[in-house]
């Protein structure tokens, strides 16, 4: 479970930025403004973020409560998911709970593109803080 103060520094890339298009589709049509944004392996396991193999799902474990410096995002659930392999408990990346298209809406409003940084803070083990970099 994260702590107060643990932080990354992850940049955005084509597929973050655009995931709706720029992936592989096929397994549903392209979505306009779907995005997401990684979580480095090294950091899921450091601060033991999951997705949802692990046994203890919920806040503090793959669900977080977000805000974001420029007030965008204010305490909307950010959920870890994905696994870079089938079975791993770490999660590989971030994304608005339930709404794929809510961070792309940030990165719109944000003016945020391809090769910007998110700084990832955590303000508490449930709580996340969000900025552009």
């Amino acid at each position: 479970m994260p702590k107060r103060g643990d932080s990354f520094i992850v940049p955005i890339g084509n597929a973050q930025h655009d995931w709706g298009t720029y992936r592989n589709p096929t397994n549903r049509p392209p979505i306009e403004g779907e995005a997401y944004f990684a979580i480095p392996k090294k950091y899921a396991i450091k601060y033991e973020i999951y997705n949802s193999n692990n046994p203890q799902v919920g806040l503090g474990y793959n669900e977080f409560y977000v805000i974001s410096s420029d007030g965008f995002l204010e305490n909307e659930i950010l959920l870890a998911q994905g696994c870079s392999r089938a079975g791993d408990p770490y999660a590989k990346n971030f994304a608005i709970k339930g709404d794929l298209k809510r961070l792309g809406e940030w990165f719109e409003y944000v003016g945020a593109t391809t090769g910007n940084c998110i700084k990832v803070v955590f303000t508490s083990p449930t709580e996340v803080y969000l900025e552009i970099v």
